[in-house]
């Protein structure tokens, strides 16, 4: 895909002059039995769609569709659905359409209505709340009133949640922000003097330290969400029992991976920990809700999720547009575009969603454009699509998009945008406040460029804000001009900026502003990367460089890496042509991380290091090797002539230094980068969240988040 691809290629242009739409109206109040004119709407979209299928009966449409959709909240049952006969053409495009200045809802759940809401007058469900809340929580019986199923507590799975204006209220839960940590593990039984290890990977029992636990005795389906042995991996377990004398806490069962010293975990699912307004718990077995009401409540709606299946659903459709809606509250996805082409989710809102919010899955030129998404349990946009043995682009896309508080419920690998196949383009987008990952990136030839991205890998550890690796084949990805900027330093092995892990090759990073990150660039191995044209700013570690190919028995003959290069045909067109390194890599020692880049980049108050002095310190044999080309970089304490570097503008001024130190620097369209107003998107956020003061944001962090 070319980089500097438009939202549409030429051949998604109309052929002809535009002509007078064809125009429906949708309002809640309306029937399906109206003729949808503005003054006689029809009452769904089930209503409009078919309405457009009958046009097209007698002849094919010969020019576009508007279906107006008027304000109001349109409370769903089951996914609205668009298949292949509700496609439109290049000159008869259809459109979904939010009516300008109203605000349609199309929302998964139901209200909880004020008049459910009841004093508690159980003395034993009183006395397990704290003292400070018991005359203000309210109890709900969600099956006296047609709710009954709720799904399990689960890390993922669809399941019963709440939303009240935009925002998901928290299952009850303590500490109430932050984390409790792991003491000593417990070898074996408990037994009257449990022995106390310093890290067992097969244990269930840990000390803990706080008093709380003891609290928690009696507590139903009471589980631990935690990072119980790797910063990376995090998963519920369910208690199995809490010795308070003790201070012991034993698991039903030992987590993936085990369980270590000074890790970090909270306790969830509890009616005795509801002390915050907004925090709830549910009572599955009774179907008894218990939660603490928010201001917000009850002079805004508080919505319980109820739909397990997509909101949402574009399935072979072409040419179809769904267009300033907010889509809301669901216990699964929001939004599937599957295959087709030439189809977009524009100025759209897409929040309050249990699992991912928006899957494109295939198909050409598909696209997210200039969108609100956040408040969603797991990956905020997943795309899939181009084709790899050929190498063939999607041309699917995100663009100016904002996206933030993702990953909510599943902490890891669920990222702002999750990339697989070929050829993806992802510009222009605002993405922060996250636990783990910004953008994961699998295959080749995408493009990840102009975004802004901050405050994300907050809660994980040994994690990047752009991610990718294990595939030598990966190769032909872009990541250039973008703003990369106050991520916390975090604990054990910190975190990244890009993260090419495990070998990873063949991504070129080139023309990047990195602010406060720890380290920015991270070559963890791989071959044929390209660190040029960038602009380290208050960085610890600017470039590090490893040869854990060499080390590292996951990388031998025999290993993943050499199934993944045999599913590809390497050695043939277009795969040669386009990767002639790749095409002899097993001629050049593959595990070594050779033909690496470090070109024209720009280090200022960073602590700027030889990268290849961990190379030659861990390599047991041609130490002298040359693994990385070095060459043109100006290291400086003085500021190198930024507009405003107080106020954050880190363009370089016309007479900056660094076009003398460096002279095939390129300048940065720092001004380009993140998301802009125009037609789809009405207003703007403020540019980030960072302190006024623009001071650091470093934390070391030595026992968990």
């Amino acid at each position: 895909m070319p980089h500097s691809a438009a939202l549409t290629s030429p051949a998604s242009q109309p052929t002809t002059a535009p002509t007078t739409p064809i125009e429906l109206y949708v309002a809640v109040g309306g029937s399906d039995l109206s003729p949808g004119t503005k003054s006689r709407p029809l009452a769904s979209l089930e209503g409009a769609r078919d309405a457009i299928r009958r046009m097209r009966e007698d002849a094919p449409l010969t020019r576009p569709v508007i279906v107006w959709i008027r304000g109001g909240d349109y409370f769903r049952t089951d996914t609205f659905k668009l298949t292949r006969e509700d496609a439109g053409t290049i000159d008869a495009p259809i459109v979904y359409r939010g009516y300008p200045g109203e605000c349609p809802r199309l929302i998964g759940g139901r209200a909880i209505q004020t008049g459910w809401c009841h004093e508690i007058t159980n003395d034993s469900v009183r006395n397990r709340l704290d003292p400070t809340v018991r005359s203000k929580v309210v109890e709900v019986d969600l099956r006296a009133n047609g709710i009954e199923d709720y799904g399990e507590m689960s890390i993922l799975a669809p399941m019963f949640e709440l939303f009240c204006k935009g925002k998901r209220w928290p299952v009850a839960r303590y500490p109430n922000k932050g984390w409790m940590h792991i003491g000593q593990i417990v070898e074996g039984d408990v037994g009257e003097q449990p022995k106390l290890v310093d890290g067992n990977k097969q244990g269930k029992t840990f000390q803990y330290a706080d008093d709380r636990p003891a609290r928690w005795r009696h507590a139903e389906e009471l589980e631990l969400h935690g990072f119980w042995w790797f910063g990376w991996m995090d998963q519920h377990v369910k208690v199995a029992a809490i010795s308070p004398a003790r201070k012991l806490i034993t698991l039903v069962e030992t987590p993936g991976g085990g369980i270590r010293k000074d890790q970090w975990f909270y306790a969830l699912n509890l009616l005795e920990e509801i002390d915050q307004p907004g925090e709830w718990y549910l009572n599955r077995a009774t179907g008894l809700l218990y939660f603490l009401p928010t201001e917000d409540f009850p002079h805004n709606p508080l919505i319980c999720s109820t739909i397990k299946e997509p909101l949402l659903v574009l399935d072979g459709t072409s040419h179809v547009t769904i267009q300033g809606l907010v889509i809301e509250v669901t216990r699964g996805v929001a939004v599937v575009i599957g295959g087709g082409q030439d189809n977009r989710l524009v100025g759209c809102v897409v929040r309050n969603v249990g699992s991912d919010a928006i899957v494109v899955d295939h198909g050409k030129r598909n696209a997210v454009v200039g969108c609100d998404v956040y408040s969603v349990g797991g990956t905020a946009i997943r795309i899939s699509g181009g084709n790899r043995s050929t190498l063939e682009p999607s041309e699917n896309a995100v663009l100016n998009s904002h996206i933030h508080h993702y990953a909510q419920r599943k902490k890891v690998y669920m990222p702002a945008v999750r990339l697989y196949g070929c050829g993806h383009r992802i510009a222009h987008n605002l993405i922060h406040d996250a636990p783990h990952q910004a953008i994961a990136y699998d295959g080749n030839e995408h493009l990840i460029e102009l975004n802004e991205i901050h405050h994300v890998v907050l809660e994980s550890a040994d994690a990047g804000v752009l991610y990718s690796g294990c595939n030598w084949t990966f190769r032909g990805n872009v990541v250039r001009h973008n703003f990369i900027h106050h991520i916390p330093h975090g604990p054990g092995l910190g975190t990244v900026g890009v993260y090419l892990d495990d070998c990873h090759c063949a991504t070129a990073m080139i023309g990047n502003v990195f602010y406060d990150v720890l380290k920015p660039t991270f070559i963890g191995g791989g071959r044929d990367n390209k660190i040029e044209n960038n602009v380290f700013i208050e960085c610890d570690t600017p470039v590090h460089l490893d040869n854990r190919g060499l080390r590292w028995d996951h990388f031998r003959p025999g290993g993943p890496m050499y199934e993944h290069l045999k599913q590809m045909r390497v050695d043939q067109p277009p795969w040669c042509d386009r990767y002639p390194e790749l095409a002899r890599i097993l001629d050049e020692c593959p595990q070594a991380p050779l033909g690496n880049t470090l070109l024209r980049n720009v280090s200022y108050k960073s602590s700027w290091r030889d990268p290849e002095a961990h190379v030659r310190a861990t390599s047991k044999k041609n130490i002298d090797r040359k693994y990385m080309t070095i060459a043109d970089n100006y290291v400086t304490d003085d500021d190198p002539g930024f507009v405003d570097a107080a106020k954050m503008d880190f363009r370089l001024r016309a007479d900056s230094v660094v076009y003398e130190k460096i002279p095939g620097f390129k300048p940065i369209p720092f001004e380009k980068i993140g998301i802009y107003e125009d037609e789809y998107r009405a207003s703007l956020p403020i540019r980030d969240s960072a302190p006024p003061t623009r001071a650091r944001s470093k934390t070391t962090r030595p026992v968990g988040p």
